[in-house]
């Protein structure tokens, strides 16, 4: 006989949701980390410095997805300026790794590299308490929040929607992507951040630290798609699809979608930063071009590869294309914005419901 808790489970997840979801930890967090510490370099079965650190940005990337699925797939809300929090969490994280780079950057100053550079002699009120670990996850939390309640309180009280909303997302992006550039903003202008040294005082480029933060965008990838997956399976998530579908009949059945979408429009902001500070210290360095309108744009390409309204389904879709980016750039690099183009007009012709959409065709039409 089921107990009320696996009930519950189950409401949220099928068992072979759970089923895979523990066989991904396994994976992950057990397997991935120790053939990469512990088995010998000239081994067959090691795992690279190269393939863990892809595999870490590949399930950060995948984090932005589900986040971006939220609010497109669920709530139909398209959103091109996605990339903005996943670049405001990575600064915000970054802002803590320069301060932990210490007197052992390029001047050996206390002032971060870039500071000293352009003659700054102290730091800016906003960088106060970055040296502090627990000081900058708030940061990496809080702003990106901020910044979408406040842009998504007033565009969703005047009931912008539909291109008009995926435009102001882009500008807002790219408005941000220009501040970012100007030195004088105190975040590197141009080159950004870069150079880290340590975290908590370990050093970032260690296997053990590499190791690390591949299972902790593991283990973020599987809070999200559980998190996800409980609230759209709940009532809050049947009031989001009916938001997508008939917004007006929502509000004549006495509900305010205001706060239904301003609640998953911010969630969806800051999973994307936590995505964002996950990434910087696994690839090295953050600057404005994360902001760049392209880079959103991107992230709902792979949600619509892989099959908006699925959270899985985005999740396959940005490993497909981030995959197939690091093999086209590496040995054609001259046709991946073809191979890019041609995929999003494949998708939009013949797959409209992406990749999950063509295996469930081809599961039915196996059971028939």
């Amino acid at each position: 006989m089921r107990t009320p808790l696996t009930l519950r489970l189950l409401k949220v997840m099928p068992r072979t949701g759970w089923i895979a979801l523990a066989v991904f930890a396994a994976i992950t967090l057990l397997l991935m980390p120790a053939l990469h510490l512990f088995v010998p370099h000239d081994s067959p079965l090691y795992v690279s410095n190269y393939a863990i650190t892809l595999g870490g940005k590949l399930m950060c990337y995948a984090i932005v997805a589900v986040a971006m699925d939220l609010i497109w797939g669920y709530t139909g809300i398209l959103s091109l300026g996605h990339g903005l929090f996943f670049a405001l969490g990575g600064y915000a994280f970054g802002m803590y790794l320069m301060r932990e780079i210490g007197t052992d950057g390029s001047y050996h100053a206390a002032l971060p590299d870039f500071m000293v550079f352009l003659d700054w002699k102290e730091l800016p009120w906003y960088w106060l308490g970055t040296d502090s670990f627990i000081w900058s996850l708030l940061l990496v939390l809080a702003v990106p929040a901020l910044v979408a309640y406040v842009f998504g309180y007033f565009a969703f009280r005047s009931r912008i929607k539909g291109v008009y909303f995926s435009i102001i997302t882009q500008a807002l992006t790219f408005a941000a992507m220009l501040l970012f550039f100007r030195n004088e903003t105190g975040f590197g202008g141009n080159n950004g951040f870069t150079d880290f040294k340590r975290i908590l005082g370990f050093d970032i480029t260690s296997p053990e630290m590499r190791a690390t933060l591949f299972a902790l965008s593991a283990l973020v990838l599987m809070l999200a798609l559980v998190l996800s997956r409980y609230l759209v399976s709940a009532k809050f998530g049947r009031v989001l699809t009916a938001i997508r579908d008939a917004e007006s009949r929502v509000m004549f059945m006495g509900y305010n979608p205001l706060h239904y979408k301003l609640f998953v429009w911010t969630l969806s902001a800051m999973l994307c930063a936590v995505a964002g500070a996950l990434y910087v210290p696994q690839v090295g360095i953050i600057n404005p071009s994360e902001m760049s309108p392209a880079n959103s744009i991107e992230i709902a390409i792979w949600v619509a590869v892989g099959g908006r309204g699925t959270l899985i389904g985005p999740v396959i879709g940005a490993a497909i294309v981030n995959l197939s980016k690091s093999y086209f750039t590496v040995a054609f690099p001259e046709y991946w914005l073809f191979f890019l183009g041609a995929l999003f007009v494949i998708v939009t012709l013949w797959l409209p419901h992406g990749v999950i959409g063509l295996w469930q065709r081809i599961a039915q039409k196996r059971a028939a």
